[in-house]
């Protein structure tokens, strides 16, 4: 299926560079930027993708228009506000975003994949919930879990403006995915821009307040669900073991009241494949990875509907 990328900045460049390398079901047909002196237009074109600097606005306009069918949205929330009013004016088209936007549901790659896929806008959260959503909803599938909290440090040379523009919606989409994806009945999230040098990789730290459950089934799911994200994010693992304590005196968590039971704490590294950004930006990675891998589903089975009814 023909795709246009909207946004020539790193996240847009670096996941037209993973289709171009990697998929058998994708074809970029358009990166789309505002500005005709971006690297990243300016790449495309030396990949043969072609390139328009007028916006989402512009490609509108051009004939080929109508043959594209999935567009990923790169840009920034005030910008997909009004990129997704013009792609809703067209049956049959399919927008992944990838800013906080959130106007359509949350897609998270390993846990709800397969549910989402007819839905004509899809939210790809943020870098620190394609990390940590995951592992609560590992915990969340075995236990009842009261409370899920997550902590992501970047390298701060991986945080471009729209990172940077977008902190706020960062806190509240992430909290709000680890509540409605992860299964917690009340979320938290942090995100720290770490300007240590050389730059860090990527970390998350997942912290959970859960009933008792049995520790080991815990831990298995946790394991088997790192391995499910590994599938299309390789550098995806575990930083050391799950860590268990007991809370047998109750605590207090807003909107909860008090509760005691099963902390679980993950420790998690993601290492970026290094196709246009460097390793160290691993929270870009897992975001283009995530996009691609859902891009990629929406095409097999559109292309496996029109194979079976011709």
């Amino acid at each position: 299926m023909k795709c246009a990328i909207i946004g020539s900045g790193n996240i847009g460049t670096d996941l037209m560079v993973k289709i171009i390398r990697n998929s058998n079901y994708l074809e970029v047909m358009y990166l789309v930027g505002i500005d005709q002196e971006s690297d990243g237009l300016k790449r495309a074109q030396k990949l043969g993708v072609k390139t328009i600097h007028e916006g989402l606005e512009g490609l509108e306009k051009l004939p080929d228009f109508k043959d594209i069918k999935i567009f990923f949205d790169a840009t920034s929330a005030k910008a997909h506000l009004v990129n997704n009013g013009i792609i809703q004016k067209y049956p049959g088209k399919f927008m992944i975003d990838l800013t906080p936007a959130a106007i359509g549901p949350y897609m998270v790659p390993s846990v709800n994949l397969e549910n989402k896929l007819d839905q004509i806008n899809v939210n790809m959260v943020t870098c620190g919930g394609q990390a940590t959503i995951p592992i609560v909803h590992a915990i969340s599938r075995i236990t009842k879990t009261y409370y899920g909290e997550i902590v992501s440090a970047i390298a701060s040379k991986s945080a471009g403006p729209g990172t940077r523009a977008n902190i706020d919606e960062f806190t509240q989409t992430t909290a709000h995915g680890i509540e409605v994806v992860g299964g917690a009945a009340k979320g938290k999230a942090i995100i720290i821009l770490n300007p240590a040098d050389p730059p860090i990789m990527m970390r998350n730290t997942v912290f959970t307040l859960s009933e008792m459950a049995d520790q080991q089934e815990i831990r298995k799911s946790i394991h088997d669900m790192v391995k499910a994200v590994n599938q299309y994010v390789p550098g995806y693992h575990l930083k050391q073991e799950v860590q268990f304590e007991e809370i047998s005196e109750e605590v207090y968590v807003e909107g909860l009241g008090k509760v005691k039971g099963l902390k679980t704490t993950v420790f998690l590294q993601v290492e970026g494949a290094g196709h246009y950004l460097p390793p160290y930006a691993g929270n870009l990675d897992i975001m283009t990875s995530a996009a691609k891998a859902t891009a990629e589903k929406i095409a097999q089975k559109n292309l496996h509907f029109i194979l079976e009814n011709k």
